[in-house]
C-alpha cells in the first residue's frame, strides 16, 4: 500500500513505515534510547532526502521515548530534578542545533555533514561501549566482583562550583556537566536526527555515575521533551518536516516502545549495553560505506545495487 509523503516529494510502501517505526520503538523501550540514531540512517538509505529524515523522525522520537518514559515513571525510576536540568539544556543547545541545520542546508553540505556525523559519533560511542561491556561481560563470568561506585563516593567532579543534591539519584554533583551534556546531546539531536539516548545512558553512566535503575527512564524523560521542542523548531525554522511520515512512524513506534520496556527488565545491564553497542556500530559502517561506495543514483544516499523504497 503506498503513500504520498508531501514534503518528502516521494512515495513510500505503509507498511514498510509503521514496521520499521515499531522495531525502533522496541529498542527505544529496551535501551532507553530515542531510537532516532538507526531511524534516521534508515530513511536516508531508502531515499528519504536527509534533511526531511532528520526533522521528521524527531516526532516519532517523541512519540516512542513517551510511551517508554510513561513505563519508567510508573517503576519510579525517573529522576525528575536530573530531567530538568537535562532538559533546559537540551533545549538551548537545540535552539543552535536547528540554526545550523538551516545553514548547512542553505549551503548544499548538510547531507555530508549528517553522514560524516554519524560515522565519526556513533563508531566512537559504540567502540567504548563495546570494550566496557564486554569487559564487564567477561569479569562476571570468571566470578570476578567489581564493586560499583557509591553515589557519595569523591570523584573529579565533587571539585567543580555549583553542586545540585539530586535525592532521587543519590547523588550530589556540580550542574556544570550535567548542562554540558544537556547542551551536547541538544545539539546532536537538531542536526542529525537522534534522541541522543546512546549518548546519554554512557554519560549518565560513567560521567555522572547516576544509579542503573534511574539512568533508562531519566535518559527517555530528557530525550521526549528536547526532542519535542526540537520537532517545533525544525517546523517553524526549517519546514522540513514531514507530517505524514512522522505520524506513519509514531503509530508503529508506540506501539513498539512498550515491548521493548518490558523486555527489558529479561536482561543485564552490561548484556543491553553490548548489544546496543552492536547496534550502534553497524549503523557506523554503514555510514562508512555510503561514503566510499559509488551510490546507484548520483543523488543519492544509497549503495550501488541496495535500491530505495519507490
Amino acid at each position: 500500500m503506498q503513500i504520498y509523503l508531501p514534503i518528502a516529494e516521494m512515495s513510500v510502501n505503509l507498511f514498510f513505515l509503521v514496521g520499521i517505526g515499531g522495531a525502533v520503538g522496541f529498542l527505544s523501550g529496551l535501551f532507553g534510547v530515542g531510537g532516532g540514531f538507526l531511524l534516521t540512517p534508515l530513511l536516508i538509505f531508502s531515499g528519504v532526502p536527509a534533511s526531511v529524515a532528520v526533522a521528521s523522525v524527531t516526532g516519532q522520537v517523541v512519540a516512542a521515548s513517551t510511551s517508554g518514559a510513561l513505563t519508567y515513571y510508573k517503576r519510579g525510576q525517573i529522576d525528575l530534578h536530573l530531567a530538568m536540568y537535562l532538559v533546559l539544556a537540551g533545549i538551548l543547545g537545540a535552539f543552535g542545533g536547528v540554526a545550523a541545520f538551516s545553514k548547512l542546508r542553505a549551503a548544499g553540505q548538510l547531507d555530508l555533514i549528517i553522514s560524516i556525523g554519524f560515522l565519526v559519533l556513533l563508531g566512537f560511542v559504540g567502540t567504548v561501549m563495546l570494550i566496557e561491556s564486554a569487559r564487564a561481560i567477561l569479569k562476571r563470568r570468571s566470578g570476578v566482583v567489581s564493586r560499583e561506585r557509591l553515589p557519595n563516593q569523591h570523584n573529579w567532579m565533587h571539585g567543580l562550583p555549583l553542586r545540585v543534591r539530586f535525592k532521587r539519584s543519590k547523588l550530589y554533583i556540580s550542574v556544570l556537566p550535567v548542562l554540558v551534556i544537556g547542551l551536547t546531546i541538544g545539539f546532536l539531536g537538531s542536526v542529525l536526527g537522534i534522541g541522543g539516548g546512546f549518548v546519554m545512558v554512557p554519560a549518565l553512566v560513567y560521567l555522572l555515575r547516576v544509579p542503573g535503575n534511574m539512568v533508562i527512564g531519566t535518559s527517555l524523560m530528557q530525550v521526549v521533551v528536547m526532542m519535542a521542542a526540537t520537532t517545533m523548531l525544525h517546523a517553524v525554522q526549517s519546514q522540513s518536516v514531514d507530517i505524514v511520515l512522522a505520524f506513519c512512524l509514531m503509530v508503529g513506534g508506540v506501539m513498539g516502545a512498550q515491548f521493548g520496556a518490558a523486555a527489558g527488565k529479561q536482561l543485564r545491564g552490561e548484556q543491553l549495553r553490548g548489544l546496543l553497542a552492536l547496534l550502534v556500530l553497524a549503523v557506523a559502517i554503514r555510514f562508512g560505506l555510503s561514503l566510499v561506495l559509488t551510490p546507484g543514483d548520483i543523488f543519492s544516499m544509497a549503495v550501488a545495487g541496495t535500491g530505495g523504497v519507490n
